[in-house]
């Protein structure tokens, strides 16, 4: 059983990830546990891009008080670059299927953004303040919070139309690791 999942994991180029440690720049560490068994292409782009310091230093560029923060563009949503077009990009790697599954997406839930096509999904995640059960069936779950909610619920909200930002410093993902 071992070596099969060994063989399995050096195929797919992803060793065993089982989460993500994301360490937001003044406010403290969030856990993620990565669902595998729900999303296994999404969870293995995400841990791909992480692995590779893809999400060191992406803000999160759109936030909803009561609703949800979202991140992870890592093409235009760069701490240090024009943040003019946050949120519009994604990463080298192709988009992806949808992989809808049968969970609610509860608070701490992290799902995938995406444009209108269901299978559009790329690099951007957001992770749910509270319950939307509205996004059920129409965006791929991929994780949840296990530490840190309160680091999550202290991210700045965003001050402009639904949840963009104009004057509000955003907050960054300063360093964003693989766990096993």
């Amino acid at each position: 059983m071992l070596k099969s999942a060994l063989a399995l994991a050096l195929m797919t180029g992803s060793a065993f990830a089982t989460g993500l440690t994301i360490d937001v720049a003044g406010k403290g560490t969030v856990t993620i546990d990565l669902l595998e068994d729900v999303a296994p292409l999404h969870v293995k782009q995400i841990t791909d891009i992480a692995a590779g310091g893809g999400y060191n230093g992406v803000v999160f560029h759109r936030v909803i008080d009561g609703f949800m923060a979202q991140t992870g563009d890592v093409e235009f949503g760069r701490a240090e670059g024009d943040l003019s077009r946050a949120g519009t990009g994604g990463s080298q790697f192709d988009d992806l299927p949808a992989e809808f599954s049968d969970i609610n997406y509860d608070r701490g839930v992290v799902g995938m953004a995406r444009a209108q096509s269901p299978n559009s999904a790329n690099s951007q995640f957001f992770i749910m303040f509270d319950e939307g059960s509205f996004l059920n069936g129409q965006y791929t779950v991929v994780g949840r919070v296990t530490e840190g909610m309160e680091v999550v619920d202290a991210i700045t909200r965003g001050d402009g139309n639904n949840g963009a930002f104009v004057n509000a410093q955003q907050d960054v993902m300063e360093n964003v690791t693989v766990t096993d």
